[in-house]
């Protein structure tokens, strides 16, 4: 899904499941905080399913029993937990009805979930952290399947990590510290692994390491007919080429994943604030630095709206602050500006993950869904494919405006590596990706969308298309294209394949591409 909004905001002093979940949001992968998320106010409500001739008439849900096969572990509306069952990350989304919400334990539990909305033609999602930016984790008058009691966590002696599709970030991080292994993934803590690995996986370690989901496996999915599948590069081949970047919500619910991993590096954290006024300079000679950078280096950019702008540059390198300072001193020079304030700090791979998650200063235990505040907002993303050719043209997008951060984030690295039709993530060959993130109200949300909208459209003017699946938008133009690329018709074969009836169906999934 990317890096956590809040964390990065937090830390940089400015504020921040699909097959598995439904198009998560992962907090935002750049500065040390949460990552923002394209929710719509009031997105489209349900789905209707239209059956096929060949299926039979739809039948009323028989909650009573699907209660009994998830013993008891569910809320169906109007109930007591209801209200709370049916809560999203963003505030925006509290106003959505799904009809019931099912707490799965075992690949079992979402078997009988599938099965009750396929035979009802009910619209069905998965959710494992709850962050889709346009809220498709709680379908209106459909059936939630909550996977957060699928969170087990196993690392092998072989090193492969084996992960419940509901597991957070922030326990996938911890465990595999305690094991001496790491995992390339997002910095917001409470997004769901699900959602993050199967929109591909931007985080702090991924120009390294790869996105995450090119550590993956294996993945075991209930597809539409009820069976638990096995993808794998030997198994089902095409359906794992979709789970790797294919987006959330498109081809079944993943209940597990296997990893490899990596030994668990030491990092350098790092942090330069630029004065006002120096945004165009900054994010000129960023961009052309961090296409030079060594695979060990991630940063981004955070600009933040104003009159004028403001920006910082962080970011996170596996090695040392002594390797580490001259490539920094070399970006403060190419901006010609002084910063105001510079930081480099050596930490240990759990201590750089929880910096990023906004979580230094907090127990892990305080670090849960429970514990940390919601947050509303609107967002969507952009994709920069190569160096801008006016900076301060971009920063006139934000000029003037209230409550607005643009995270430019880098890519390049490990992820240009890998061809751009070998995994369903179409954008291997970008410089960075721009998430727009916008503070919202719940009473008067369509200011921050408009805001939005413009601001990614004066992006696409300036040659930053494209978009990545993870900070979906439902008023994306184009929506198709921008998220998948070329690979959007191999895309809706595999769906058309798996679920040819479309009961894993939305406004954005692949099916109806």
């Amino acid at each position: 899904m990317g890096i956590s909004r809040r964390a990065f905001l937090h830390v940089a002093g400015i504020g921040v499941a699909g097959v598995g979940a439904a198009t998560v949001a992962s907090c935002s992968p750049g500065a040390p905080a949460r990552q923002p998320s394209t929710a719509p106010p009031t997105p489209p409500g349900s789905t209707v399913i239209v059956p096929s001739s060949s299926r039979p008439a739809a039948v009323p849900p028989d909650w009573d029993g699907l209660r009994a096969r998830l013993g008891g572990a569910l809320r169906v509306s109007g109930e007591d937990g209801y209200a709370a069952a049916s809560r999203s990350y963003n505030p925006l989304f509290d106003r959505r009805a799904p009809a019931a919400v099912a707490t799965a334990a075992t690949p079992e539990h979402v078997q009988a979930c599938v099965e009750v909305a396929r035979a009802a033609y009910l619209p069905i999602a998965a959710r494992g952290g709850g962050h889709s930016y346009a809220g498709y984790s709680v379908p209106d008058g459909g059936l939630v399947v909550d996977l957060r009691g699928m969170s087990g966590i196993e690392v092998r002696p072989d090193g492969t990590a084996v992960v419940g599709a509901g597991a957070r970030l922030i326990d996938v991080y911890a465990t595999l510290a305690a094991a001496g292994r790491s995992l390339p993934a997002g910095s917001c803590p409470t997004v769901g692994i699900a959602g993050l690995t199967l929109g591909g996986g931007i985080g702090v370690l991924t120009r390294k390491y790869g996105l995450t989901c090119d550590k993956l496996v294996a993945a075991q999915v209930v597809t539409a007919d009820g069976m638990l599948r096995t993808a794998s590069a030997e198994a089902e081949p095409d359906l794992f080429w979709a789970l790797r970047g294919g987006g959330g919500g498109n081809f079944g619910i993943a209940t597990s994943f296997t990893f490899a991993t990596d030994p668990a590096p030491e990092v350098t954290v790092f942090q330069l604030t630029f004065p006002p006024g120096s945004v165009p300079a900054v994010l000129g000679a960023w961009q052309e630095w961090i296409a030079a950078a060594p695979d060990e280096l991630w940063s981004n950019v955070v600009i933040s709206a104003g009159a004028p702008p403001r920006c910082r540059v962080g970011g996170c390198f596996v090695g040392t602050a002594e390797t580490l300072n001259p490539l920094l001193d070399a970006l403060a020079a190419k901006t010609g500006t002084r910063p105001t304030s510079r930081f480099a700090q050596a930490r240990r791979y759990l201590d750089g993950m929880r910096y990023f998650a906004g979580c230094s200063q907090r127990p892990l235990s305080q670090c849960t869904p429970e514990t940390l505040p919601r947050e509303t907002f609107a967002a969507s993303s952009r994709i920069i494919d190569g160096p801008l050719r006016d900076p301060a043209a971009l920063v006139d997008l934000v000029t003037g405006r209230s409550g607005m951060d643009l995270l430019v984030d880098s890519l390049g690295g490990a992820i240009s590596r890998v061809a751009p039709t070998a995994t369903a993530f179409p954008h291997r060959g970008a410089l960075a990706s721009v998430q727009i993130y916008q503070k919202a109200t719940v009473e008067a949300p369509q200011a921050a969308t408009q805001a939005v909208a413009e601001v990614r459209d004066g992006l696409a003017r300036l040659g930053a298309r494209g978009g990545y699946v993870n900070y979906i938008e439902a008023a994306m133009p184009d929506w198709g294209i921008m998220y998948y690329g070329a690979n959007l018709n191999r895309l809706r074969t595999v769906a058309r394949r798996y679920d040819p009836d479309a009961l894993f169906t939305f406004p954005q999934s692949v099916s109806r591409a």
